[in-house]
């Protein structure tokens, strides 16, 4: 059975979160968490939070054997953006966007 976890409107920009998230599916919870944890981006800890609390949903709410659970699927989806002005040069404006993300982790219990 697949569960979820999912993080609406993190602030950090889809593009940032697929470089992180694309190492982590076929891997179970434990060697994600692993690689999670000596990653150098500091989106590796919001993205080891969510596995996290995957894994715990799995856990609590579909009594799942938590040694058994890997990562069948991480993605990240656009959100809203915020568009922000800055002044330049003869009082013209230039328009600067920020970015934010929806991150999910899908968990799945291992056959054995």
């Amino acid at each position: 059975m697949e569960v979820s976890a999912t993080n609406r409107y993190a602030g950090v920009s889809p593009r940032k979160v697929r470089l992180v998230l694309e190492h982590l599916p076929g891997h179970s919870v434990e060697e994600a968490l692993n690689l999670l944890q000596f990653m150098t981006t500091p989106h590796a800890r919001m993205v080891a939070k969510i596995v996290k609390s995957a894994a715990s949903n799995a856990e609590n709410n579909f009594a799942a054997d938590p040694d058994s659970l890997y990562i069948k699927r991480a993605f990240a989806n656009d959100s809203r953006r915020l568009k922000r002005y800055r002044p330049r040069a003869r009082g013209r404006m230039y328009q600067y966007v920020h970015r934010s993300s929806h991150v999910t982790i899908i968990v799945e219990e291992r056959e054995r």
